[in-house]
């Protein structure tokens, strides 16, 4: 199997530690690089990786890397095609993703600059909450082209979404395809006009088999699926799932696929929205975005997106200053 290209994982926490065994685990890469600020850990995770690849059968090499508060370490990133942040204080329970937003902003902002000075030409992809200011944040940081900087939100959101109504109809996950777009937040925009079910070889609308009410429970559920997860964990918040949305992003951008993920992404005219790091849907490939792809959306699902739009856009507005 040919691998080529370098890609890294700024973060060796639990989502972090995962992306990074995922990433290696397609054997695409010639590398991936593992970073964080505690000492020993992002080596020892490397370590125990590189220690699994004779049984899951890959030679993609994990380097791991501890870096310090002034940017010490972070030249093992250099020429990383892609980097990933996951840097960040995660969720406890009762707090929602913009109580994490000064404290992340410092440390998403601190990541961005070195990300700027030793990989200059990488694509960035941003996982840490809230997600569209951080996004927004880590682009105005770095001062990379907006095509360059995404955020990972919508991979995850249509993914618990999928599930959920799988679950409900007790069909397979391959059944049935969902969609989720707007914020990673209160104003996310599930949307079920988009959504289908195989059944009995033939695709129908989700609302042909689920009643108005049920669907609206599934949103509602969707909307706090990362909520439910740390109320149930008690402490520290999903990462199986989120690290699973972030590297399949990161494998479309390397393999310059041009394939059609949602993610956060900067909109500019489509949908009739202007200037805003958002969710919706994408083409990706090698430099990152390569263009919002609009799809047509109920009155009802447009005027929420529309809504989501001005919610975000105010709070990414505020990042400038943290």
């Amino acid at each position: 199997m040919a691998r080529n290209g370098k890609v890294a994982v700024v973060g060796a926490g639990f989502y972090g530690s995962t992306t990074a065994q995922r990433l290696a685990e397609y054997d695409i890469f010639d590398e991936v690089v593992l970073t964080d600020i505690l000492e020993g850990r992002p080596e020892g995770l490397a370590l125990d990786i590189n220690q699994s690849r004779p049984v899951e059968g890959f030679e993609t090499k994990v380097t791991g890397q501890t870096t310090g508060r002034n940017g010490e370490g972070y030249e093992a990133i250099a020429g990383s095609d892609i980097v990933i942040i996951t840097a960040g204080l995660p969720r406890k329970p009762g707090m929602s993703r913009m109580d994490l937003i000064e404290t992340n902003a410092k440390i998403v902002r601190q990541v961005a600059e070195n990300v700027s000075k030793h990989a200059p030409n990488a694509v960035v992809i941003v996982v840490s909450n809230p997600l569209d200011e951080m996004t927004a944040l880590a682009q105005l940081a770095t001062q990379f082209p907006r095509n360059r900087v995404l955020g990972q939100a919508g991979m995850l959101d249509t993914a618990r979404f999928t599930n959920s109504v799988a679950e409900k109809l007790g069909v397979p996950v391959g059944a049935v395809t969902t969609l989720t777009l707007g914020s990673h937040g209160d104003t996310m925009v599930p949307v079920p006009s988009k959504c289908t079910v195989e059944v009995d070889g033939s695709t129908r609308p989700l609302t042909e088999l689920l009643s108005a009410e049920d669907i609206e429970a599934l949103v509602e559920r969707t909307r706090n699926g990362g909520a439910e997860v740390v109320a149930l964990l008690k402490t520290g918040s999903a990462y199986f799932a989120p690290s699973a949305a972030a590297a399949r992003m990161a494998k479309a951008i390397a393999e310059d696929s041009g394939a059609v993920m949602p993610v956060c992404a900067w909109v500019d005219g489509e949908y009739g929205i202007d200037g805003v790091y958002l969710g919706v849907l994408a083409e990706l490939g090698r430099t990152g975005v390569r263009k919002v792809v609009e799809t047509d959306l109920t009155d009802s699902e447009l005027a929420a997106l529309k809504e989501a739009a001005e919610a975000v856009r105010s709070k990414q507005s505020d990042v400038q200053n943290l």
